[in-house]
């Protein structure tokens, strides 16, 4: 069974950055498109960032355009997520997500997209 596993979590200023990380534990997974999402408290999870294998395209919540990045290892089975000018209002558990086959209606924001998920990693930013 295929595990996502992140890191680079944890507590920091508003203005700070942080760089987290997700890695399939299988060196031979292959997927379509991996992403991050967030859930904060009391919140519905979020959608943050994706990237898609085919042409290499990225996608972005409203929310983190211009301050986060997506991008991954050469072998596509490791995304990274730098978040960048962090603000109080991005403090939530990040997971990482990913989608071995893709459906007509797959859109890349949705929850429902993305059928491997990984445990979360918490970010907290204190103003």
């Amino acid at each position: 069974q295929v595990q996502l596993v992140e890191s680079g979590g944890g507590l920091v200023q508003a203005g700070d950055s942080l760089r987290l990380s997700c890695a399939a534990s299988v060196r031979t997974f292959s997927s379509y498109a991996m992403g991050w999402f967030r859930q904060a408290p009391g919140k519905e999870r979020e959608f943050v960032a994706s990237i898609r294998w085919s042409g290499g395209t990225t996608y972005y919540g409203d929310s983190v355009k211009g301050r986060f990045t997506i991008s991954s290892d050469s072998a596509k089975t490791t995304v990274y997520l730098q978040m960048n000018s962090l603000k109080p209002q991005d403090t939530a558990v990040y997971y990482c997500a990913a989608v071995t086959y893709l459906s007509s209606r797959w859109t890349t924001f949705r929850v429902n997209d993305y059928n491997y998920w990984g445990q979360g990693t918490q970010v907290t930013v204190s103003s």
